[in-house]
C-alpha cells in the first residue's frame, strides 16, 4: 500500500506534460487571434470620429464665417487661417487631421456652397470601404447619410 501511495505522490509532484501545455498554447493563440482582430476593428472604428470631427468643426465655423463675410470659406488654407480672417480649424497645411488619418478637402466651393469630404489616409484605408469617405455640405447634408454605422 505505501508503495502505490509514493507512486501517486510522485506523479503528482512532476507537473505538467508536453500535451496539457501544448493545448494550453494552441488555446491562448486561438484568443489571441480573436481579441487581435477585435482591436483593429474596434481602432479603424474609433479613427473615424477623427473625421467626423473635423468635418463638424469646420461646418460649424463655415456658418460663423459666413455670418461675418456673407462668403464661405473656399480652401483649406483659409480653414487652418485663424479668425478673423478664417476658420481656425485644427489641420495641417495639406489638410491633414491631427492624427493624420484623413484628409480633408474641398470638392466644390464657391461663395454660397461648399462641399468638403475627408478622405482615409494611411492604415485608415483598412476601414469598410462605405466608410473611408465623409463629406458635409452647406446645408449639412452629410455622405454617407447620417445615422449609418459610419456615423455612430
Amino acid at each position: 500500500m505505501r508503495a502505490i501511495g509514493r507512486r501517486l505522490q510522485r506523479r503528482a509532484q512532476r507537473g505538467f506534460s508536453l500535451v496539457e501545455l501544448l493545448v494550453v498554447v494552441a488555446i491562448m493563440a486561438i484568443l489571441a487571434t480573436i481579441s487581435v482582430a477585435s482591436y483593429r476593428r474596434y481602432i479603424l472604428r474609433a479613427n473615424r470620429t477623427e473625421a467626423r470631427i473635423a468635418l463638424l468643426s469646420v461646418q460649424a465655423a463655415q456658418e460663423k464665417f459666413f455670418l461675418q463675410n456673407n462668403t464661405y470659406a473656399t480652401d483649406i488654407a483659409t480653414t487652418i487661417a485663424a479668425p478673423p480672417a478664417g476658420l481656425g480649424v485644427a489641420l495641417d497645411a495639406s489638410g491633414f487631421t491631427p492624427g493624420g488619418h484623413y484628409q480633408l478637402a474641398f470638392t466644390a466651393a464657391t461663395a454660397t456652397t461648399y462641399t468638403l469630404q475627408a478622405t482615409a489616409t494611411g492604415t485608415q484605408v483598412k476601414d469598410d470601404a462605405a466608410c473611408q469617405t465623409f463629406s458635409v455640405n452647406e446645408q449639412g447634408v452629410l455622405t454617407p447619410p447620417a445615422g449609418t454605422t459610419c456615423w455612430r
